[in-house]
């Protein structure tokens, strides 16, 4: 793609900006998301696509709530932030781990139960399960800690030191280490610890050492009032049918995951809020080695596929392409990404340099449409094949 030249250059990222042909290039790709769009998969949504250091796609589709809805529309813009979901794990959690471990402050193979006692307690009689002792930071970013997926834990508390204490003591489902089962309870349980050994919370950590130092300007946890009126609904709590009514309001500008709302919107499984662009800048760090603010050997331990449980498609915190994948058909072996319950993905092949961005408010308005998982790959496969072909040209 050497015929798409740069208009202007990025901040501390090295980013460059070259979209003036991408209409032409990605044309198609394009197209798969605004029949998306069309076809109510997702009201709205925001595109970024980084190829060999630049920034060669960057396009918002759609609005923020379908025609029908009885909530402002306007129409989504590239600077457009997202609630993104589950990527907070990667962008985030991940990212803090990482930093951590580079300082010597993080030990993979240290159990948790060494930072969090109250996850291994001695006293407690519904949680002498001597199992729990063996899990470490690595089986928590692994996913194969033993933690059940999921739990509807913000229904047992009101506050956040309560839901802490509720991810605490959720018993093991497995043996630490025998299967890896994605979990959102290891990831609260594994943000929290971070936080500890960071001494301060995700949210402080992650503007000062990752978010500023990557100039992405506009991701953040805990959007503030003036922002969230520019942010896309996730979800219509109103509704008594087809999803959660827990907190009976339009979420707006807030985090969609309950038990994250619980835990005041910073949480190490959900809570950020992003733009395609910032993530795009975020990827291309990853595409090089990490810099500003990793070390090449820290995201290639952190981003190689795990060989153990057997059939993990898991890294550490980030996940790899399986068969079928979202990523599509096209991206190596060595790639690595993440999905977000909301609609949104990050995926990032350091083979052919390139990182796709798709962010979209698929659970508005309630999370029983799930026709993304059709448009996702084959956009990514659209955004590959135009790589390919311009490349080949």
């Amino acid at each position: 793609m050497n015929s798409i030249t740069p208009s202007a250059s990025s901040t501390c990222t090295s980013l460059l900006i070259a979209c003036n042909e991408q209409d032409r290039v990605f044309g198609y790709a394009f197209s798969v998301i605004e029949e998306g769009v069309a076809a109510r998969a997702f009201p709205g949504a925001s595109v970024a696509v980084t190829l060999q250091g630049q920034l060669v796609a960057r396009k918002a589709f759609g609005s923020f709530t379908h025609e029908s809805s009885t909530v402002e529309n306007p129409a989504v813009a590239v600077e457009t932030p997202f609630d993104i979901a589950s990527v907070t794990k990667v962008v985030a959690t991940t990212s803090v781990a990482m930093l951590l471990y580079e300082r010597g402050i993080l030990d993979l193979d240290e159990p948790i139960a060494g930072v969090i006692p109250e996850f291994a307690p001695a006293t407690s009689a519904t949680q002498r399960d001597p199992r729990r002792r063996d899990v470490t930071f690595h089986m928590l970013l692994a996913h194969s800690s033993g933690l059940p997926a999921y739990g509807k834990l913000f229904l047992k508390t009101s506050s956040g030191a309560g839901l802490l204490g509720a991810a605490f003591s959720t018993p093991l489902t497995a043996i630490p280490g025998a299967r890896a089962e994605y979990s959102d309870i290891g990831f609260i349980v594994l943000g929290a610890a971070l936080e500890r050994l960071a001494g301060e919370s995700l949210d402080t950590f992650c503007q000062r050492e990752i978010f500023g130092r990557l100039g992405m300007s506009k991701t953040t946890f805990k959007p503030t009032a003036e922002m969230r009126p520019h942010i896309p609904p996730t979800a219509d709590e109103r509704k008594t049918t087809g999803g959660s009514n827990f907190r009976n309001r339009v979420i707006q500008g807030e985090v969609q995951d309950e038990n994250a709302s619980v835990l005041g919107g910073v949480a190490g499984h959900a809570g950020l809020f992003s733009t395609a662009e910032d993530l795009a800048r975020f990827a291309n760090a990853m595409l090089h080695g990490g810099r500003p603010i990793l070390r090449p050997e820290t995201v290639a331990l952190f981003t190689r596929k795990e060989s153990d449980p057997a059939g993990t498609t898991r890294a550490l915190g980030w996940d790899t392409p399986s068969s079928p994948s979202q990523s599509g058909k096209y991206f190596s072996p060595g790639s690595f990404g993440h999905l977000g319950y909301t609609g949104t993905s990050l995926w990032i092949d350091p083979v052919s340099q390139l990182s796709i961005t798709l962010l979209t408010n698929r659970t508005w308005p309630d999370c029983s449409n799930q026709a993304i998982k059709q448009v996702r790959p084959r956009f990514h496969d659209a955004v590959v094949e135009a790589v390919n072909k311009r490349s080949s040209s």
